[in-house]
């Protein structure tokens, strides 16, 4: 395989599982990948934004070991949700000069769910803040996000892989997914429905997968839970040296078209 010009990148949800991004989007550079587009969902539109805006994945990393996430949500003030992201918009002004997508230096689609027409919505002019908080507002734990009217919940809900948006952009496109199943045990009502996330995201992408023309999912990730931020090194680290693997096969003629 050589390295095409027009590449774009997928980065799909999994909250704190998507901290492997980071990882993936570190050996990505290191081979000299420069992808010219970049659509994600959830986690991957918050990873998607802040590289698409010249941040390094290490120094995300960096900030996500050193910083008490948790200072950025307030609890909700209704019953759609636990808790309320507008106070994360103090995390995403740290990282991005402006609040637009044309200020990113790599074009950015984000999706998200508008949750009375049960539709995928594509975001990708305009304010940038507000469509990464809808594209990531997992529900049940955090109330919609209002966008000119329109209320809206995790964008991988409907769409874990939004490869769509790059068909016909890109000549070759890489689609990360950080959601891979295992067998698992469920011993409480917690984990009955963290369980049931996980696999209604992970039932939408079997169609997108094909839209790819390598697609990377490491399957250590199926043993981390969307919360275990306290794990990012070792999150990311799986995510890099997992990619680092894929590339390597497929630089040399020995990976398939879809890993």
């Amino acid at each position: 395989m050589n390295i095409p010009e027009n590449i774009g990148i997928v980065l799909s949800g999994g909250g704190a599982r998507g901290i492997s991004h980071l990882g993936a989007l570190q050996a990505i550079n290191e081979i000299g990948i420069q992808p010219r587009f970049i659509s994600g969902t959830s986690a991957g539109a918050i990873v998607g934004a802040l590289y698409a805006a010249g941040q390094s994945p290490t120094e995300m990393l960096d900030f996500i070991t050193k910083t008490n996430i948790l200072r950025y949500f307030k609890p909700a003030s209704n019953l759609t949700g636990i808790l309320r992201m507008e106070k994360t918009a103090e995390a995403f002004r740290l990282f991005l000069t402006e609040d637009s997508f044309e200020s990113l230096k790599i074009p950015l689609f984000v999706n998200a769910t508008d949750i009375e027409r049960g539709e995928i919505v594509y975001f990708n002019s305009g304010e940038l803040i507000k469509p990464i908080q809808a594209a990531s507002c997992i529900p049940f734990l955090f109330a919609p996000v209002e966008i000119n009217g329109r209320f809206y919940i995790d964008g991988g809900i409907l769409n874990n892989l939004p490869a769509e948006p790059l068909v016909g952009r890109c000549d070759y496109i890489i689609g990360i997914h950080s959601n891979a199943v295992s067998e698992l045990k469920v011993n409480n009502m917690k984990q009955v429905i963290e369980r049931t996330f996980h696999l209604v995201i992970n039932a939408n992408i079997e169609s997108r997968k094909s839209l790819c023309h390598l697609f990377i999912e490491p399957p250590e990730m199926a043993a981390y839970k969307v919360f275990d931020v306290a794990k990012a090194k070792e999150i990311f680290d799986i995510g890099y040296r997992y990619t680092r693997q894929v590339l390597a096969a497929a630089l040399s003629g020995h990976q398939s078209t879809i890993a």
